[in-house]
C-alpha cells in the first residue's frame, strides 16, 4: 500500500488520535483494490467483514425493498463506510457500488473490533464518528418528514453553497441520485426544479444558479436544527443518509420509497 495512502487514511478523525502501534495492527491486514465502475462491493444482508476506505473514485450507498431501490448516499475520498456495521458485527443494512473507477482500502473488521477493545482514542474517535452519524440521520429525518419535495431542494441548494461566495455550483451526483436522496422521484424532481425558477434558483443541465439567495431562504426556512452546520469534524464526514416516508409529499403526488439507515 502506498505510503500516501496511509498517510491519507492516518488523517481521518476515526483514525487521527490513535496509537501509532495500534494503527500498525489495524493496517498489517489491511489491502487496496481497484474497481471499474458499476461494481457491486457488498450486499445488504451479508456479514460485515471490512471497513471500507475510498481513496479514489465514488461509491453509492443503496437500499433496496420488494423491487424498489433508493440511494442513501455517495461516498467520494477520503472517507469509510460502514462503521456501525463492523464495530456491531451485524449484517449490512446497506449495500454499495462504484459510481465509477473507485479505489478502496479494505480493513479487516475483526481487526477494527480488536483494536477498539484496547485503544482508547480510538475507541473514542469510533463514538464521535458514530455519534455524527446519528446526528445526520436525525437531521435528514426531519428534512425529509417535515419539508415538501420544493423546501428540501431550496434548503439542499442552499447547503451546497454554505460555505462558499459563489451564486453557482455543479451538481456532485446524478440528478436521478438526488432525486432518490431527496425521497422524489426523477419525474418529481424536474418539476420542482423548474418550480424553483422564479424564486431565486435555476437549473443548466447540471450546473445550479442561484439568482436569488433571499427568495430562495424564503422557501427552505433555513435552520441550523435541520441543516446544521455541525463542527469541522461532523461536517468532514460525506454523504447523508435517506429516509423516505410513505406519505403524500407536500401535495406533489410523489410518495418516495420507505428507508432508513446510517450512512456509515
Amino acid at each position: 500500500m502506498r505510503d500516501s495512502e496511509l498517510s491519507q487514511v492516518r488523517g481521518l478523525p476515526l483514525f487521527r488520535t490513535m496509537a501509532d502501534d495500534s494503527f500498525a495492527m489495524l493496517m498489517r491486514a489491511a489491502y487496496d483494490q481497484t474497481f471499474p465502475a458499476y461494481v457491486q462491493l457488498i450486499e445488504q444482508g451479508a456479514a460485515p467483514d471490512f471497513l471500507h476506505i475510498v481513496v479514489e473514485g465514488a461509491v453509492e450507498l443503496f437500499a433496496s425493498w420488494q423491487e424498489r431501490e433508493t440511494t442513501m448516499a455517495v461516498v467520494r475520498p477520503v472517507s469509510s463506510f460502514i462503521l456501525a456495521a463492523c464495530i456491531k458485527d451485524a449484517p449490512y443494512l446497506m449495500a454499495a457500488r462504484t459510481l465509477e473507477k473507485t479505489r478502496i482500502i479494505l480493513l479487516p473488521s475483526v481487526d477494527l473490533r480488536a483494536v477498539f477493545r484496547i485503544d482508547h482514542e480510538f475507541a473514542m474517535a469510533t463514538i464521535n464518528e458514530l455519534a455524527s452519524c446519528y446526528r445526520s440521520v436525525v437531521r435528514h429525518t426531519k428534512d425529509i418528514k417535515l419539508r415538501n419535495a420544493r423546501e428540501r431542494l431550496a434548503a439542499y441548494i442552499l447547503r451546497k453553497t454554505h460555505n462558499s461566495k459563489s451564486a453557482s455550483f455543479i451538481l456532485p451526483i446524478e440528478k436521478r441520485l438526488l432525486a432518490s436522496y431527496l425521497g422524489v422521484t426523477p419525474e418529481s424532481l424536474s418539476r420542482t426544479m423548474k418550480s424553483l425558477q422564479d424564486v431565486g434558483a435555476k437549473v443548466d443541465g447540471q450546473r445550479v444558479i442561484i439568482t436569488d439567495r433571499k427568495a430562495l431562504e424564503a422557501v427552505a426556512h433555513p435552520s441550523s436544527l435541520i441543516d446544521g452546520p455541525e463542527c469541522d469534524d461532523e461536517a468532514a464526514f460525506i454523504g447523508s443518509p435517506l429516509q423516505g416516508t410513505s406519505q403524500d409529499d407536500g401535495g406533489d403526488g410523489a410518495k418516495p420509497i420507505v428507508a432508513r439507515s446510517f450512512t456509515y
